[in-house]
């Protein structure tokens, strides 16, 4: 018989220390990065099991595990039913975490105790709040309300069916959408970053851990990364002023356009510019075999209404349910 991994410490935290324990014949163990697509199978099935469609992307894992400031080992507990992966958490950043239940799985008491180990894990590295998204009315959903894990915003994801577009927007004199240089891969990370820092409950990501999003992500190519600069006619160099990344996935047989990040930076703002970047983006997907797009928002950028006015249409909502943590 193969011998079974044993429990260990993570971080200081020992899983057989937690309440509630474990059903019997379950046991923990780190992740490693060779468990990329365990993983992957593990959140598949629980969003399709959730909201009938599958989101996650096994290149997302493999990209968000390979940024240098991430110690996986440290932040991320596996649970095992002999040989097959059913469960998993990760501390995905200081406040926030993901976590997965195989549908066939649940009911078992996996859940609460991997909410248990991550708050116990976040809480002795300072957190003083985590949380995680979960699909509206999912079990998830209801697992974390039943713990006390109010809304702290709200996420959508928006799509545009086959055979809608959105309309052309001219862009004003000095602009000009086309692929990012290599050249301008920093401008890019510095537009994002300045964006979503204005909204965004999180320390500003380093260049080095964007590149692993975004350039050094499995199956990247240069039509992915979108840019919009501007020319002031004053004799300066152009320079990047909007960027939108995007890539084509398959799902049950549809290839979709999915927008991950859009941004423009605040001084060039209202101008169409954003709206020009995801006719762009959308068309580069067509053009490769894409039939529909998508792209995901939440409450605290308010751009909603500017998503639904080009004709796109929420297809899941999300709530980020967090627990503040006391000492």
């Amino acid at each position: 018989m193969r011998k079974r991994p044993q429990r260990r410490t993570l971080s200081g935290v020992h899983p057989d220390a937690l309440a509630p324990a474990l059903p019997d014949g379950l046991v923990t163990r780190p992740l490693t990065t060779a468990d990329a697509h365990a993983v992957f199978a593990v959140i598949a099935a629980a969003e399709r099991h959730d909201i009938g469609t599958v989101e996650i992307e096994e290149a997302d894992i493999v990209a968000d595990w390979q940024r240098p400031s991430h110690d996986l080992g440290s932040s991320s507990v596996a649970v095992l039913d002999d040989d097959r992966l059913v469960a998993f958490a990760e501390l995905v950043s200081s406040d926030r975490y993901d976590a997965a239940v195989l549908p066939d799985a649940r009911g078992r008491g996996i859940g609460t105790w991997l909410a248990h180990w991550v708050r116990e894990l976040a809480r002795s590295r300072g957190s003083a709040i985590v949380g995680m998204p979960v699909p509206e009315g999912s079990a998830g959903d209801r697992l974390l309300t039943s713990l006390g894990y109010r809304i702290r915003w709200t996420s959508w994801v928006l799509r545009l069916d086959a055979g809608e577009e959105i309309a052309d927007r001219p862009l004003p004199p000095g602009y000009r959408v086309r692929e990012a240089t290599a050249e301008e891969y920093p401008q890019t990370h510095t537009v994002v970053e300045d964006a979503f820092g204005e909204w965004s409950q999180r320390p500003r990501q380093s260049l080095e851990d964007f590149a692993a999003g975004v350039w050094q992500r499995p199956g990247f190519e240069p039509w992915h990364l979108q840019v919009v600069t501007w020319d002031p006619d004053t004799g300066e160099e152009s320079r990047v002023v909007g960027v939108a990344f995007a890539w084509n996935v398959e799902t049950d047989g549809v290839t979709d356009t999915y927008v991950d990040r859009l941004a423009v930076t605040a001084d060039h703002r209202n101008r169409g510019l954003a709206q020009a970047l995801l006719v762009t983006a959308f068309a580069e997907g067509r053009s490769r075999g894409a039939t529909t797009s998508s792209l995901s928002t939440d409450s605290r950028t308010g751009a909603l209404s500017l998503y639904r006015k080009v004709g796109m249409h929420p297809s899941s909502v999300w709530l980020h349910r967090a627990i503040d943590l006391v000492p």
